[in-house]
């Protein structure tokens, strides 16, 4: 076959500069996932067997099984996951996304992000706060009951709340983020401080429990990484419309599941290309090193996928010590590092310390094999045993043979 690979860059990058996304609604995954049923639990990255899950995606499973109400013990849980009567579905097939673990079950929330521009939905779970939490594989009995209240009194507060407000626009939001210092995936205070205002004069008239209504206002108010689902999944109705352009090499997910890293490609269809997921490099809490991480996972890297995350690193300086970089100056090394692997830049997200440039956008296969540059990550850190959570924040880069692969097959469909 023959293609003109530029100008099917050229639409690719187009339709993410077009993306139009505003948060929705909030809808239960039974409710907007088809076939989703209890014994359904959708995961973060490619595809993966229960025997080849790392410890924090086996405990999450453990505690989803549990709070669905499928089990009532952590041994029972274990055996009914390991049995096969589980199906394990990859989050992305469902038009979902969610970080690290990404547990997405029969009765849990999900936001839902609509691009105007294209018609299409994505959707993520709320941000469950940070430590001890399902998404960094803990399972207690505190990690089931904030899951429990978030479907049952949260959830229907924002939605009540988003019927009030209406449509709330992502991508004015992320840009006034993105000029605060956030690069919306380690860093979220800013978008989460604007969407705090924006939210609670609505979540105020919807919620007429005074003490649901203080356990929202102080659930929201102490988490400084509420926002970044919702930036998830507004990554996520921006690039599901890059998929299938015939001749593209614009990567269109990237995504981990704690053993594999995988990315899709927008010319080759839904087919993930995968290798052995690299381990983060950064800062762990009092008390923990290397040794007791676990290699990198999480859907979260769909937001390097649009320009941001590691690649507006160099607009972020307050994540510089964060993730254990080592200057700001590095920070900004980062960003221009990636302009050299991306097909140009997105203006609906300008970093105002670099000259109102755009964030560098669209990740080309060709670029990353031809530069070496590989695309760079911000990230959290869980412990490698299940139940623990999480354990620090650092810096990943994805592995190059995923594009290395991915490249490979482009160029068998070219000599068709």
């Amino acid at each position: 076959m023959k293609f003109n690979i530029n100008e099917a860059n050229k639409i690719a990058l187009e339709r993410m500069q077009k993306a139009n996304t505003f948060l929705v609604d909030v809808k239960y995954a039974k409710e907007v996932i088809p076939g989703m049923d209890p014994m359904t639990i959708g995961h973060a990255g490619p595809p993966i067997k229960w025997e080849d899950m790392c410890g924090p995606m086996k405990g999450a499973i453990v505690g989803a099984i549990i709070y669905e109400g499928l089990a009532a013990t952590y041994e029972e849980a274990e055996s009914m996951a390991a049995s096969g009567k589980v199906k394990f579905i990859s989050n992305h097939s469902m038009g979902c996304v969610g970080p690290m673990t990404g547990m997405i079950t029969y009765s849990m929330p999900l936001l839902v992000v609509k691009n105007e521009t294209f018609g299409n939905y994505a959707y993520s779970t709320f941000n469950e706060g940070l430590g001890k939490v399902m998404r960094f594989g803990a399972n207690d009995e505190t990690v089931i009951r904030r899951l429990k209240w978030l479907e049952q009194v949260l959830a229907p507060a924002f939605k009540k709340a988003l019927a009030l407000s209406g449509p709330i626009n992502l991508q004015v939001l992320t840009a006034k983020a993105l000029s605060m210092g956030d690069e919306m995936h380690q860093r979220n205070v800013g978008a989460s401080s604007i969407f705090l205002r924006t939210i609670m004069p609505y979540i105020v008239r919807a919620v007429e429990d005074i003490k649901q209504l203080q356990e929202i206002t102080d659930f929201i108010t102490g988490n400084e990484q509420f926002f970044l689902n919702i930036a998830m999944a507004n990554a996520k109705a921006t690039m599901d419309p890059v998929k299938n352009i015939e001749g593209s090499t614009i990567v269109t997910a990237m995504s981990r599941n704690g053993t594999n890293f995988g990315i899709k490609v927008s010319g080759l269809g839904d087919q993930w290309f995968e290798a052995p997921v690299n381990m983060p490099k950064g800062l762990y809490f009092p008390g923990y090193s290397e040794k007791d991480a676990n290699p990198d996972m999480g859907d979260s890297a769909i937001v390097e996928c649009i320009g941001l995350g590691g690649f507006a690193m160099g607009a972020a300086p307050a994540v510089v010590q964060f993730v254990g970089a080592t200057s700001v100056q590095a920070a900004i090394q980062y960003t221009k590092d990636m302009e050299e692997i991306t097909e140009g830049s997105n203006p609906s997200y300008q970093m105002a310390n670099l000259n109102f440039q755009g964030v560098p956008t669209g990740i080309d296969i060709r670029k990353v094999v031809e530069t070496g540059l590989l695309p760079v990550i911000n990230t959290g850190m869980a412990h490698k045993e299940p139940g623990v959570g999480q354990i620090g924040a650092g810096i990943v880069t994805a592995p190059m043979d995923c594009f290395v692969k991915a490249l490979i097959a482009f160029g068998e469909l070219v000599e068709e």
